[in-house]
């Protein structure tokens, strides 16, 4: 264990020192403070902002629409600057690089989005895009009305891991088969990637759980795995399973009484484990484990849940 800690160590001074520059545009500040007069200048400095199918008085009815306006004061007053969101960025991409060497560091640009909760960041690979009004925090008056589970993750302090994740989609391909292992071995993969770039947050910040739910999930996790082996749920390729354990919910439905006490998605959970595990029992590279079917990393995982 104190050999493993010591690598890990020594890989993250390592990563530390990779140098790299973070490039941040704040189209959000530019766009409010933008007259009709400053058009021409903002589709010239941010042309991929200003699809060609919308006509100029698209954009200039938005510079005053007072929905608009609300949400670029509440972002600058939530983003007077983005220092230490940049810091969070700066280590972030030293880890791509490490990881992904190759991999160009993109041009940061920052919008407010109509509260798109459900594309909170898009990864282009030339270009990062947060929408900074979903960031404003769970009790913002612009999210009244959401489910609390949504809410509770429209926070800045989890920026980095939709970013992380972001990364992770461009990284990860889809499954081919459409079966429930298949799918959650697939985030899984996706996990084991945030986890290797945003190292400094904990599992439980990766999945979006409190403290609370993460350590349900630990104690119940040979539970929810005999549940899922003694239903057959591994290899059904049910639509309502993804509905039940993977998708956002505000709870994972077992249909039974703990499902209350339960968190959503916690068949990402189990997938994290089985990559993990199959990570550990097995000398292969990231790359490798990557390309490896679902099927094959749930054979050679050995996975054994805590009891």
């Amino acid at each position: 264990m104190f050999l493993g800690c010591d690598k890990s160590s020594q890989i993250e001074k390592e990563i530390s020192e990779i140098p790299v520059e973070v490039k941040v545009k704040r189209f959000d500040l530019d766009y409010k403070k933008a007259t009709p007069a400053d058009l021409p200048q903002l589709k010239q400095e941010y042309p991929y902002m200003f699809p060609q199918e919308y006509p100029d008085s698209v954009w200039v009815t938005k510079m005053y629409d007072t929905l608009q306006r609300s949400l670029f004061n509440e972002v600058y007053k939530a983003f007077p600057d983005f220092e230490a969101q940049e810091k969070e960025l700066a280590s972030f991409f030293q880890h791509v690089k490490f990881y992904y060497p190759n991999d160009p560091i993109p041009t940061v640009i920052t919008v407010t989005s109509d509260v798109d909760y459900k594309n909170q960041v898009i990864y282009t690979g030339k270009y990062l895009v947060i929408g900074l009004d979903t960031y404003l925090g769970a009790s913002h008056e612009f999210y009244s009305g959401m489910a609390q589970y949504i809410t509770e993750s429209l926070d800045k302090k989890y920026m980095i891991v939709d970013v992380a994740s972001a990364y992770a989609d461009a990284k990860v391909a889809s499954p081919r088969m459409k079966d429930f292992l298949s799918v959650i071995i697939y985030y899984g993969k996706k996990q084991y990637i945030e986890q290797l770039l945003i190292p400094n947050k904990s599992a439980a910040e990766r999945l979006k759980y409190s403290e609370e739910q993460y350590t349900w999930a630990e104690a119940n996790e040979a539970m929810i795995w005999q549940y899922f082996v003694e239903n057959e749920v591994l290899y059904s390729t049910a639509p309502k399973l993804l509905e039940r354990f993977v998708m956002p919910a505000p709870f994972s439905k077992f249909y039974l009484p703990v499902d209350n006490e339960s968190p959503g998605r916690l068949g990402i959970y189990i997938g994290s484990k089985i990559v993990d595990a199959y990570m550990k029992n097995n000398d292969v590279s990231l790359q490798q484990m990557l390309n490896t079917s679902a099927q094959e990393i749930f054979k050679s995982a050995h996975y054994k849940p805590k009891k």
